[in-house]
């Protein structure tokens, strides 16, 4: 709370803009939730746990029974496999974000935020962007993760740079998701419980695990045009991760998956941040 405090010097606001004072007002935020992340690194450890099980799992489980490109190899499984594990672990961070805005309610810190003079959009903005460094941390690490299991780039750096920051980017849009639900429900568990239960079909209905042209016709549309799998299948592209003779589906989102990756995510900021930041300013009366 310091480094919140510390946000509101006096006369500081008179001398910034609209604009200079939301982000730097964000900023501090983030800061404040980036220290309580420090200081409770159990948070992230937990929040490692279940991408690198889902990793070794689906690897070594069913690596060798789920053809891709005509092949049941096991390493071209794995490699098939990574982006949707990213793209599964950085949606699977709205929960947490969900979670920590209703503790931040239910303990009345939100009160307190909005006692003082601060950018209203800044608590979400905030907590947001911490969110996101958490989230880029946990993909540092997975990576590693899936590199000892045999994943590999074969694109380039550069490439595979995009690709991680279309998943980040993705994962940034999911999280104003998590946070208009923290606002919405009345306690931490209900806002985890509110972030997963719609995560599961979004993620398993779509071309993260199986190639989508396996299902049946209508899961099949769904899966093609699931904002979760353009950003998988520009992430597989990124990094040459598409076995050969693997049938690239003729909807507009397969075809084109990095710009249908960028459209999906800058459609969910701009929706759920505008409803997100309108329930923070109802909700906090």
């Amino acid at each position: 709370m310091t480094a919140v405090d510390r946000a509101a010097p006096r006369g500081a606001a008179a001398g910034r803009g609209r604009v200079g004072r939301s982000v730097h007002d964000s900023l501090v935020v983030a800061q404040r939730n980036l220290i309580r992340m420090i200081r409770i690194p159990e948070v992230v450890v937990f929040g490692l746990v279940q991408p690198i099980m889902f990793v070794v799992l689906f690897s070594y489980v069913f690596g060798g029974s789920i053809a891709v490109g005509g092949s049941t190899e096991p390493s071209l499984y794995r490699e098939f496999l990574m982006a949707g594990i990213f793209a599964q672990t950085v949606t699977f961070a709205t929960a947490g974000a969900g979670a920590g805005i209703a503790d931040d309610m239910h303990k009345g810190l939100i009160d307190r935020f909005r006692s003082l003079p601060m950018a209203r959009g800044a608590v979400l903005t905030g907590r947001t962007l911490a969110d996101l460094v958490q989230t880029a941390l946990t993909l540092v690490v997975l990576a590693i993760v899936a590199a000892i299991v045999g994943w590999r780039i074969h694109e380039g750096v550069p490439k595979a740079l995009a690709g991680f920051a279309l998943l980040l980017l993705l994962g940034y849009a999911f999280s104003w998701i998590g946070a208009l639900i923290g606002l919405s429900v009345r306690t931490p568990e209900a806002a985890t419980s509110g972030g997963l239960i719609w995560l599961f079909p979004l993620t398993f209905i779509s071309n993260a695990f199986v190639p989508a042209d396996n299902m049946p016709t209508v899961l099949r549309v769904i899966a093609e045009w699931n904002p979760f799998s353009a950003t998988v299948q520009a992430a597989r592209e990124l990094f040459g991760n598409l076995p050969p003779g693997y049938p690239v589906p003729a909807a507009w989102p397969m075809q084109h998956p990095m710009w249908a990756s960028l459209i999906w995510s800058a459609l969910i900021i701009l929706v759920f941040r505008w409803l997100a930041v309108r329930k923070y300013r109802s909700a906090t009366r």
